[in-house]
């Protein structure tokens, strides 16, 4: 059997391969090697890796690599000592393949390990535009990887542009779309949009059979020490429309301090009397939210995938996901009140969009895993021109 070691280091990381994971699980040709790391281990990110374990996957190995401070030079210390711990890892595994997702720090890490130890690296989501330094990273990692699953054919086209070999690159769709569909098809929303929902996290409680907001909204790498005064523009808007509103907390980047302190300063000054925040929401929980919300708020890039694929109305705020191709259901908003206000009550006014599959179908994990198991990798890459 070929041994395919995926590591997972964040939530987001989680949603965005969780179905290629129960495809590789079921394959019979596969063998899923899981290594769980950073941000997913810890507690003040929602111990991600209890909602893996509660889903069936046995975790191989667990990476402590997550230097607190959130700040960039933790990030590229956390960067190092990523780099430090998972060649131990992956020499104990010995894995067939590496897949990796995406375009964070732990990813960074990962692809370099793979590469220096002359094990074939997969890549899913790349070639895709946005802001921040996921942009940079994300490039990195394709001219390192011998596989490519990109979710757009705009991406798949820069992904031919860097150099790499057409016959590399395969358009599979985004993984995480496998779960939005799957969440949708059995969706049990008496189960979830009730009052047990807010057993977890802090603040108000409220019916979620009437209109609520929910934000999500991460630091941008890029624009380090603003995120504070960044997120108390997006309070204040959301606080003036007087919906009710769930948050949820920052993800691990450099300046995640920054917007958890703005919140914290928020609660202390009593100004949620209307929200309710939480470290972290399981899948099913987050797709049903999103599908049933008045508009999504905030810089995640869900709001771009997922909610083209729900038709979920979207706030997209500031630079992180600048560039990145979207469907007509996101209105882009600047760092500020007025302008974040205005973008929600155009929105809400709308109401849902017509769901567009840009990023896939919804049955990529399944093609992802026929294509590890077929594919005859040569180690030693070229640029095509």
């Amino acid at each position: 059997m070929k041994k395919i070691a995926v590591v997972v280091g964040s939530r987001a990381n989680y949603s965005s391969i969780k179905s290629v994971l129960l495809a590789i699980q079921k394959h019979t040709e596969l063998k899923l090697q899981l290594v769980v790391c950073a941000s997913a281990l810890l507690d003040r990110y929602g111990s991600v890796v209890n909602l893996i374990e509660q889903d069936g996957f046995d975790p191989v190995a667990r990476v402590y690599m997550l230097i607190e401070g959130e700040s960039p030079v933790t990030m590229a210390k956390s960067t190092g000592l990523g780099l430090l711990e998972l060649p131990t890892v992956f020499e104990r595994l010995d894995p067939d393949m590496i897949l990796t997702v995406g375009d964070r720090f732990e990813t960074m890490a990962t692809t370099l390990a793979a590469a220096y130890m002359n094990i074939p690296i997969a890549h899913t989501m790349g070639g895709e535009i946005s802001g921040t330094i996921d942009e940079s990273i994300r490039h990195a990692v394709t001219k390192f990887s011998h596989l490519h699953f990109p979710a757009s054919n705009g991406a798949k086209e820069r992904i031919i542009r860097l150099g790499e070999c057409p016959e590399s690159i395969h358009l599979v769709g985004c993984p995480r779309m496998d779960l939005v569909k799957e969440i949708v098809m059995h969706e049990k929303p008496d189960e979830i949009l009730n009052d047990g929902l807010f057993s977890t996290g802090v603040g108000a409680r409220f019916d979620l059979s009437q209109p609520f907001l929910l934000v999500s909204q991460h630091p941008v790498t890029t624009e380090y020490g603003q995120g504070e005064k960044q997120i108390t523009e997006t309070l204040q808007a959301v606080y003036d429309t007087e919906l009710p509103v769930i948050f949820l907390w920052p993800n691990a980047d450099a300046g995640s301090d920054d917007i958890a302190r703005g919140m914290r300063k928020w609660r202390e000054r009593r100004m949620d009397k209307n929200m309710h925040f939480f470290k972290n929401l399981s899948i099913d929980v987050y797709v049903t939210l999103m599908k049933h919300t008045a508009c999504l708020v905030g810089n995640s890039s869900s709001g771009i995938r997922e909610g083209a694929f729900l038709g979920t109305p979207v706030v997209n705020i500031g630079t992180r996901q600048q560039g990145r191709e979207r469907g007509d259901n996101v209105i882009d908003a600047l760092y500020k009140k007025k302008s974040i206000h205005k973008a929600i009550a155009s929105q809400i006014l709308h109401g849902r969009y017509k769901p567009d599959t840009l990023y896939g179908d919804g049955n990529t994990g399944t093609r992802i895993a026929q294509i590890l198991s077929d594919a005859k990798i040569i180690i030693q890459k070229q640029i095509t021109y």
